[in-house]
């Protein structure tokens, strides 16, 4: 949703802006964030709750994105002016999300306003790794670096996702085709089979009349039961994809399911690593690089464990290495090798290695997750489907004996 804000900055100064944000709360948090003291905040009317004033009619996607930075990072490694690199790539999107975003970073470049500082308005879209990196970048002088660096690690990001999509779409289709076969079955072919045993006087046995009874009612209630089964199914997706409440159950249920938990942990310790890096190497101090790195690794138990480490441990005086000892929540040898780092006084390289070794785990595990997913779904289903077959064999066994008598 679009917000319209206006507030005082220390000094005095009122300034106003839109921001996209979930709610106010979001737009308060953010401009405590920013130093400034709220006056009004009004939800604008007749905005498109998806951004940007009603002209994202599209999301921006970790490809979009990844665009954007390498585009940047190869027309200012050639001498391009930022100014220019954005006008060039306004003409070469074709994309009305990105024209729009770009449209709006120009406008305020021509201002004198900083280059993060469209991007900031957006956290729906823009991390705060990616908005602190670009603001370290632009401090330093080093942006072309930044993009660069922002562009591998969001190409990483979209190579992970692209795995795990494509190691569950077998299992996923299997389910899927596995399980509309049940419903015919069940509620079409399983209804007639019953009806014939039933009318023909025959006592099954009691877990054949609880299948046939399954199947008679969804057969008789097949306009009921299917519309309701599709509304159920949409819904539980809309609430466990898109609400808050949802997600945290998900996220909790992930972390508690063997094989799918060490997969999550993975990818959480790659995530760390790569973010903590790319944030070292752009000059952030590190108790700061620590806080924005805690909210970018989707791991409740790694948050906080990284949250300790910088305010109960650096900032008490302790070492990296001494405060990264006293969270079981890190692997032994991350722990080592982060102490040796800081010692030697390379700790960016030792955290891009570790990424490295973490991809290369989060490969295994999807891997061995999908070997366990195929045959445990082809057993499951083997299952149902004989439950469903003994529930017709066995009365048909006893109609064969009535009748040899």
């Amino acid at each position: 949703m679009r917000f319209h804000y206006i507030a005082s900055e220390p000094e005095g100064r009122v300034v106003e802006g839109d921001l996209e944000a979930r709610g106010p709360a979001d737009v308060l948090e953010w401009m405590a964030s920013q130093g400034l003291r709220p006056v009004s905040v009004k939800a604008m009317a007749g905005v498109d709750a998806r951004g940007f004033g009603g002209m994202f009619s599209q999301s921006i996607t970790v490809s979009d994105k990844v665009f954007l930075t390498k585009y940047l990072a190869l027309m200012l490694k050639v001498g391009t002016d930022l100014f220019k690199a954005i006008d060039i790539l306004i003409a070469d999107f074709e994309k009305p999300t990105i024209k729009s975003l770009l449209i709006e970073v120009r406008d305020s470049l021509s201002k004198g306003q900083p280059f993060y500082s469209t991007f900031i308005k957006y956290p729906k879209y823009f991390s705060p790794v990616f908005v602190n990196l670009i603001k370290a970048g632009e401090a330093s002088g080093n942006l072309e670096k930044v993009f660069d660096d922002l562009s591998i690690s969001l190409e990483k990001e979209q190579e992970i996702r692209n795995k795990i999509r494509a190691a569950l779409i077998y299992p996923i289709v299997l389910v899927v085709l596995s399980l509309s076969i049940l419903l015919l079955l069940v509620t079409f072919a399983l209804p007639k089979i019953a009806e014939v045993f039933l009318s023909g006087g025959i006592q099954p046995p009691t877990f054949s009349r609880i299948v046939f009874a399954v199947g008679l009612f969804l057969g008789g209630n097949a306009l009921i039961v299917f519309p309701a089964l599709i509304i159920s199914v949409v819904g539980a997706w809309l609430f466990f994809s898109k609400t808050v409440s949802g997600r945290t159950i998900v996220g909790r249920l992930m972390i508690r399911t063997p094989i799918i938990k060490n997969i999550i942990y993975k990818i959480a310790l790659q995530r760390f690593a790569t973010t903590l890096s790319s944030l070292l190497r752009s000059g952030m101090p590190i108790l700061n690089a620590l806080e924005i790195t805690a909210d970018s690794v989707g791991h409740i138990e790694l948050k906080a464990a990284i949250l300790r480490i910088s305010r109960e441990g650096i900032t008490k005086g302790l070492t990296i290495g001494e405060a990264f000892r006293r969270e079981p929540s890190f692997p032994r040898i991350i722990v080592n090798l982060i102490a040796i780092a800081e010692k030697a006084g390379h700790m960016e390289s030792i955290l891009d290695t570790l990424g490295r070794f973490y991809e290369s785990e989060i490969d295994t595990s999807i891997k061995t997750l999908v070997s366990f997913l195929e045959p445990a779904l082809l057993l499951f289903m083997g299952f149902i489907v004989g439950i469903i077959a003994l529930s017709i064999i066995v009365p048909v066994y006893q109609l064969t004996t009535q009748i040899s008598r």
